[in-house]
This record gives C-alpha cells, sequence and structure tokens, in this order.
C-alpha cells in the first residue's frame, strides 16, 4: 500500500460517479493520496464492487452510498462533480423523460451539491470542488444536442464560481476531457458513430490524472490533453455555427465495420455488463428511442 499522507488523514473527498471511468480513477487518486472517500453511484453491486477494490489498495475509510446525493451529512473537503451522461440522437426523436434526466443529473445534482457544499467550505474557508465538464461543453454538438449544452453551463458555472471564490481559501476547477474511453458511449448509445468507432479515445487514468493535478494547484480549468486542446482552440476560433457542422461529422453513423466495437478499458466493460443486466437490454441506459405523443 501506499505510504500515508498524514496532513491528508481526516480529510474526506465524495466523489459521485465514481464506479468506472474518470470518477473511478480520481477515487484512486484521491485514496493514495490518503483522502476518507464518500463514493455515490446508483449501481449496489458495482458500488459494493469498487468500494472493496480501493479498500484491498488503501488505507482509508470509504463509506459507499447508493443514491444521489442533496444533502451534506457531514464536511467533505473535496467535491468532485463527475456523473454525468448523454444521449445520441435527434432532438426530436430522443424521449423527453430522458433529455430532463440528463439535466437533472448534469446540472440540477451538480448545482445543488455545490451550493449544499460550498456554503460549508466558505464557513471554514477551506475546500475544493472538481467539476468535471467538458470539451463538448465548448462548442455546439448535433445529435449529442442536450448533453454539450449541460456542460457549456458546467463550463460557465464553474468560471463565475473561480470568480467569487477569489478571495477565499476555496477554488473550483472544471476539467475539460475529450472522447474518453468510458461507458459513456454505451449508456448514451451512441457506440456506432464515428467519435467512438474511428477516433482515438484518451485513457481515463490519464485524465483523471490532469484534474487532480489541476484540482490541487487551484486552476479554475484544465483542458485535459494536446488533442483536446487542439479541438478547443479550433471551436474558438471557427465560431459556434462552424464547429457544430464540423462536430456532427463525429457524431454521424459510421461506415467501418471493423471499427471499435467494446472499451478497452476494463472498468467500462464491467460497468456495462452491470447495466444490461439491470436493464435487460442491451442499449445502456436509453429509455425509449422516441417520445411518445405528445
Amino acid at each position: 500500500m501506499p505510504l500515508a499522507n498524514l496532513e491528508n488523514r481526516n480529510k474526506y473527498a465524495l466523489i459521485t460517479g465514481a464506479t468506472s471511468g474518470i470518477g473511478y480513477e480520481l477515487a484512486k487518486l484521491f485514496a493514495a493520496d490518503s483522502y476518507n472517500l464518500i463514493l455515490v453511484a446508483r449501481n449496489k453491486e458495482r458500488l459494493q464492487e469498487v468500494t472493496d477494490q480501493l479498500k484491498q489498495s488503501f488505507s482509508v475509510e470509504i463509506t459507499p452510498m447508493q443514491k444521489d446525493l442533496f444533502h451534506p451529512g457531514a464536511a467533505v473537503n473535496v467535491l468532485v462533480n463527475d456523473a454525468g451522461q448523454g444521449e445520441w440522437g435527434r432532438f426530436i426523436e430522443t424521449a423527453l423523460e430522458r433529455d430532463i434526466n440528463i439535466i437533472q443529473l448534469n446540472i440540477i445534482s451538480l448545482l445543488t451539491l455545490t451550493k449544499l457544499y460550498l456554503k460549508d467550505m466558505v464557513l471554514r474557508d477551506e475546500g475544493k470542488i472538481l467539476q468535471l465538464g467538458s470539451e463538448a461543453g465548448a462548442a455546439p454538438i448535433p445529435l449529442l444536442a442536450v448533453y454539450s449544452a449541460s456542460k457549456a453551463f458546467v463550463l460557465s458555472f464553474t468560471t463565475a464560481l473561480f470568480n467569487e471564490l477569489k478571495d477565499t481559501n476555496i477554488t473550483i476547477t472544471a476539467l475539460l476531457p475529450g472522447a474518453t474511453d468510458t461507458g459513456f458511449f454505451h449508456k448514451a448509445g451512441q457506440e456506432e458513430t464515428v467519435g467512438y468507432k474511428e477516433k482515438e479515445l484518451a485513457s481515463p487514468a490519464e485524465v483523471a490524472k490532469d484534474g487532480y493535478k489541476a484540482l490541487m494547484n487551484g486552476e479554475s480549468k484544465i483542458i485535459s490533453g494536446s488533442r483536446t486542446k487542439m479541438h478547443v482552440f479550433m471551436n474558438d476560433l471557427f465560431g459556434a455555427k462552424k464547429s457544430a457542422a464540423n462536430n456532427r461529422t463525429l457524431m454521424e453513423p459510421a461506415n467501418k465495420e471493423n471499427g471499435r466495437e467494446l472499451p478497452s478499458y476494463s472498468e467500462s466493460s464491467k460497468e456495462r455488463e452491470e447495466i444490461n443486466k439491470e436493464t435487460g437490454r442491451k442499449d445502456g441506459d436509453r429509455i425509449q428511442k422516441t417520445s411518445p405523443s405528445m
């Protein structure tokens, strides 16, 4: 086991979306740095599995919570809002219920947890918050419209709060990864697109390392990876309309028959299996393909 960081032994990090992908890798980084963990996720079996794995590797206290958390039960030193989902498809064809659920998870839950825990941090004048944004928040993405709009909120919200907190000892950081090898594509029904099947995906572990370093350094924003930095730069250069057209090409169905089929990241594969077992389907978290008649 790694050597204990005695400065952090009595500190707590609350991490949402901690059962796979970037959230899981962040949990490992915090545990390696001797933070006690409060892990929030919806899948009980997978949450317990991750808790057991981390307990075997790190000498820290780990508390699993199978629910969306809106009320602080105890002070935390670090809040990581990692949980988030999207839905691929034309907006007029995706289910309204699914769109609202995405806004609830990506915006309302993030805002609520930030409000509740930030108030306590301000009273103590100590704390850090990491918000998982996305390069999708830097430009409109057709066929992923609600998700990209929700991530634009995260980036704007976090940047504004960074300014509000400039005279305190609290920092808030937006992490902007590009397309990453996580379970996101499966949950969004996006696995047959050019962006998933034909393009290179970032490593969740590398994205988490970038986010963790930026958080500890008190940075307002970190764009993870040179390829993602280039994408964000080009979006800024081209403007919203041209960027939307360019981004749509990545969202179109792929033509390559021998493209990527499954994630190479093992934890995403495990979560995918749990989702399919839970729903009895093989289409991720999608509720239905089209909205019911109004």
